[in-house]
């Protein structure tokens, strides 16, 4: 078995943290085992500890972290906040690497949290400046690009609700996921490559957009493509490229809502019939993040970290 040397321990996040809870609350935490059991049996303290210690944004703050630890499920968490997702994942503004991208292709690709902040502005604007709103449907069916989450980002920070699909599902499944939630906006991909192989997805996204009347707008990635693809017989199909806010550096204001605000809906896996919604709250996606992140893996800025996994599922 392995075991953290003495170094490790001292230097670890959750060690941080269990010094920080036992200054708040006057505790003698000692070891993991015993923050555990002090997480259990004190709830709204522990709760209350993860929102200070990671540094939540927020511009305003919650007026009681939870109305009835009784009531299951269906209670309320932090009410009275207001925050907004993206803009805590986009609070560093440097020249640090947040994205490395390798395709299957050998090709890579590296964005900093200076560019990744510009891209989602411009993006934003771009989807404002079609009319999308606070808790309008965003929806993409694309693999893992550094195009998602900017896709993504732009969409929270303007305050409507995400859900994706891989690019290696069909038509058919993206529409019993997709279809019942009424997107307005699409973003989708010209192809993907498996195996060495390039796998066109047009004539399924063209499938999904017919299928789906609420779609208004189609912004197509050019992966597999040399330059922009034909998308004519796409309905309603923008390039990405032509699609962005040619303005390099737009104002971003991030919409400021209840900790509860609907963030993500993710999909059941259909086995016995349509795949089921589950809505995933902004606050309780940041909260529950920052908490694997920093206390359970030991992640810092200058760390790393890598899912092998498509944007159609949800990994923990």
């Amino acid at each position: 078995m392995w075991e953290p040397s003495e170094d490790w321990i001292k230097n670890a996040e959750i060690t941080r943290f269990i010094n920080f809870v036992n200054d708040k609350f006057s505790k003698k935490i000692d070891g993991g085992k015993e923050l555990y059991k002090w997480s259990v049996e004190e709830i709204e303290n522990f709760w209350e500890a993860m929102w200070e210690f990671a540094g939540i944004i927020y511009s305003k703050k919650y007026d009681r972290i939870i109305d009835d630890l009784n009531h299951f499920p269906g209670a309320k968490w932090f009410e009275g906040s207001l925050l907004n997702f993206a803009e805590n994942l986009l609070k560093y503004k440097d020249d640090q690497l947040a994205f490395i991208f390798q395709g299957e292709t050998k090709v890579s690709k590296q964005m900093t949290y200076a560019e990744l902040n510009k891209s989602v502005a411009r993006l934003a604007k771009s989807l404002k400046d079609i009319g999308v709103e606070v808790g309008d449907r965003v929806v993409s069916y694309i693999p893992n690009l550094i195009e998602t989450p900017i896709a993504m980002l732009a969409t929270t920070a303007i305050g409507a609700t995400w859900a994706s699909c891989g690019a290696e599902l069909q038509a058919s499944a993206v529409i019993d996921r997709f279809g019942q939630i009424k997107p307005k906006v699409l973003f989708t991909v010209d192809g993907y490559f498996y195996r060495d192989k390039v796998l066109n997805i047009s004539a399924n996204a063209k499938a999904v957009v017919e299928a789906i009347s609420s779609i208004e707008k189609v912004i197509v990635v050019s992966y597999v493509s040399d330059g922009k693809p034909d998308i004519s017989n796409i309905p309603k199909a923008v390039h990405w490229d032509d699609f962005i806010s040619k303005d390099e550096d737009p104002n971003l204001e991030f919409e400021q809502l209840p900790f509860d605000h609907p963030l993500y809906v993710m999909f059941s896996s259909g086995t016995t019939g349509k795949p089921k919604c589950m809505v995933q709250s902004a606050g309780g996606v940041l909260i529950n993040h920052l908490k694997e992140l920093i206390l359970s893996t030991d992640c810092k800025r200058s760390d790393v970290i890598n899912y092998i996994t498509a944007p159609s599922w949800m990994m923990i």
